[in-house]
């Protein structure tokens, strides 16, 4: 593993060793640097000896509730993490916003008087329709394009952490693996938002994609 260097502008430089960013903090050419990923990292004090930078790739592995990150480069790996994803949490909060949701509905209609118009007694149903059991859409929100909140949690914390690392490391691509389930009729919830996350990701870093088979 390998220090996170930056130059005096802030700017990424190649990461160091270990032993060579306690010497440097020693003599007081560095000082350590706080980020939002807590990742030991120092900012030269002094101008560097050289600012030319080799290719590094982050890889991406998502998943349904973890994801990896790895840098790597020609010969060494930079940076690797295990990103807790908040799928679970979201999916619970979403289900009891959809319970919350129905129980005040249901206590705004009269249930015993107010049904399907086909099975109320001819006298009930001249009952307005805003006191019956349904009521008429505000808007139409059935059919749209979103994702949903639990997979754009999971995409924008990988966004976030990937962010972080190209303040830290002088990435030059990312390798984002593509989920493809087994089967024609496959699916997986992993699949959903690949192809957002890619545009997000094609912002920062050129990016390419790689299936999961070929990490192995």
């Amino acid at each position: 593993m390998r220090v996170p260097v930056l130059d005096q502008d802030g700017g990424p430089l190649m990461p160091t060793k270990p032993s060579r960013a306690r010497r440097w903090l020693k003599d007081g050419k560095a000082k350590i640097v706080h980020n939002d990923l807590n990742v030991f990292c120092i900012q030269l004090l002094t101008e560097p000896s050289g600012t030319e930078t080799q290719s590094i790739a982050l890889g991406l592995d998502p998943g349904k509730k973890f994801t990896g990150a790895a840098i790597q480069s020609a010969k060494f790996t930079l940076f690797m993490a295990h990103l807790i994803l908040p799928f679970p949490e979201i999916t619970k909060k979403m289900s009891g916003r959809r319970i919350l949701r129905r129980a005040r509905r249901g206590r705004r209609i009269n249930r015993k008087v107010c049904g399907r118009e086909d099975s109320l007694p001819r006298a009930l149903r001249q009952v307005p329709f805003h006191q019956r059991a349904h009521r008429q859409k505000r808007f139409d929100n059935r059919k749209q394009n979103k994702l949903p909140p639990s997979i754009r949690a999971n995409k924008e914390l990988e966004l976030r952490v990937t962010k972080e690392l190209v303040k830290l490391f002088p990435i030059t691509q990312i390798t984002y693996e593509i989920v493809k389930a087994k089967g024609t009729k496959g699916f997986s919830p992993v699949m959903v938002g690949q192809k957002t996350m890619l545009s997000w990701l094609n912002t920062i870093v050129p990016t390419n994609t790689q299936e999961g088979w070929a990490f192995t």
